[in-house]
């Protein structure tokens, strides 16, 4: 048996305020479970995305979080959960004006490929994106015309 304490999780960088990997600090070896919270404007992902091979849960714990899916918008308020099958495309945002802190449940672990779409200035369109290191921060790149589309810590 393991535990621990939230605020002792280290943190990942990325497009929210925090987000920190319960399970990995749990040696969960069979499903991923990350601690977020979102300041207004932020997201859970990197972009509109989907895996390939993961279903992710997400479960707001304070907050309402509205999420871009291929069917429309689904807003989630706090105390409510919603469930994404894989290779279902879907992005959650804080759109509202409050902290959002939530929890995001993936089995199996790895999530199999990963694909993003951001929108890219240079090609006026939602593009393929990667993720890209760079020091200090972690970089959107589109993949047609190589364009930075986002910086994140």
């Amino acid at each position: 048996m393991e535990h621990v304490h939230i605020e002792d999780v280290d943190e990942w960088m990325g497009p929210a305020a925090l987000k920190q990997p319960l399970g990995r600090a749990l040696g969960a070896s069979d499903v991923a479970i990350n601690y977020y919270e979102l300041l207004p404007s932020e997201s859970f992902a990197f972009g509109y995305h989907r895996h390939s091979d993961q279903e992710e849960i997400f479960i707001v714990l304070s907050g309402t979080v509205t999420f871009e899916t291929d069917d429309g918008e689904r807003v989630v308020e706090e105390g409510s959960a919603i469930r994404f099958e894989p290779g279902v495309f879907q992005q959650g945002v804080n759109e509202g004006t409050e902290r959002v802190r939530a929890l995001a449940i993936g089995a199996p672990q790895e999530s199999g490929e990963t694909e993003i779409r951001r929108d890219c200035p240079s090609c006026a369109d939602r593009t393929p994106q990667s993720i890209e290191p760079g020091d200090d921060c972690l970089h959107t790149v589109c993949n047609v015309c190589e364009t930075k589309t986002g910086n994140f810590t």
